[in-house]
């Protein structure tokens, strides 16, 4: 986090998945064709992504559509829990929904999860080394992409529960040296129809 340049890290949820997760749907891939494209022109150096097969292939699929830029695999950038609250850091009236919520998520992304993401913000947030600007994208799942966010408002940890990523939502955070972080834009999904723009959100959030 000592770095002398202005690092622009772009944050990506995959695609839409099939129900076994295996895969991306036929929309999933759509809408990293078009985050693809809409990424053409932008300067990324690198694009990482998680071990899971729904952000490896949306990685492959955004990288097509790139001139000279291939996907690299990132532990970093897998599906875990980042952080698991007490109790008491939670707000009384939703403590027991959360905790409970948690609880149900399988133990190895509960158990490793937190020492991921203290090392996810160590890699990948903070201004970066040299002197040219660096913009690279992260594609992940939503709960880590809650947490850059969270991070970067300096909210508190607890604080990634209720960030709703879309799948293919672009977002933004620049990182400038002796400037706090600067949040550009958050789930921007202008690239997508509107039929492709409500899988990750809830049923009853029409906009």
């Amino acid at each position: 986090m000592n770095g002398t340049a202005i690092r622009y890290l772009y944050l990506a949820r995959h695609g839409e998945a099939a129900e076994d997760e295996s895969r991306l749907t036929d929309h999933g891939a759509q809408q990293s064709v078009l985050l693809g494209k809409r990424l053409r022109h932008s300067p990324l150096a690198t694009v990482h992504h998680g071990p899971l097969p729904r952000a490896a292939q949306t990685a492959r699929l955004i990288c097509d559509q790139l001139d000279g830029v291939r996907p690299q695999p990132s532990e970093l950038a897998g599906d875990y829990v980042p952080h698991l609250p007490e109790r008491d850091e939670l707000p009384p009236d939703a403590a027991d929904t959360i905790v409970t919520r948690l609880s149900q998520f399988p133990a190895e992304e509960r158990g490793g999860g937190p020492a991921l993401a203290t090392a996810a913000l160590a890699r990948f947030a903070g201004p970066a080394d040299g002197d040219e600007p660096h913009h690279e994208l992260l594609v992940t799942h939503a709960f880590l992409i809650s947490w850059f966010v969270r991070a970067a408002l300096d909210a508190p940890k607890w604080r990634w529960i209720g960030v709703n990523p879309a799948n293919a939502g672009l977002t933004v955070i620049r990182y400038a040296p002796g400037r706090p972080a600067s949040l550009v834009f958050f789930n921007d999904t202008g690239h997508l129809p509107e039929e492709l723009r409500r899988p990750g959100l809830p049923p009853d959030l029409r906009v």
